[in-house]
């Protein structure tokens, strides 16, 4: 079972991704992967803070800004270049 999840998540994900080079790609599931638990509960407080009268955006900078010692340690970790991945 957490094959399949894990299947459909990187599917998900690559569609997200599809215009982000693919080195990069990789890096964000690696960098999902080592602590899919955080990341689940950020999409859930995002959702409940959508649930809640929040627009998606808004609701997600607010997670954000609350993950973001914790998102921060596993980004720079990962060797993720966030500015590579800017348009």
């Amino acid at each position: 079972m957490a094959f399949f999840k894990e299947f459909l998540t990187k599917q998900l994900l690559k569609k997200q991704l599809k215009d982000v080079p693919p080195a990069e790609q990789e890096k964000i599931m690696a960098l999902i992967n080592r602590d899919p638990e955080f990341f689940k509960r950020i999409g859930d407080e995002i959702q409940s803070e959508v649930k809640k009268g929040k627009g998606q955006m808004e609701a997600t900078m607010h997670v954000m800004k609350t993950n973001r010692d914790h998102l921060g340690k596993l980004i720079s970790e990962s060797g993720l270049d966030l500015n590579n991945m800017r348009k």
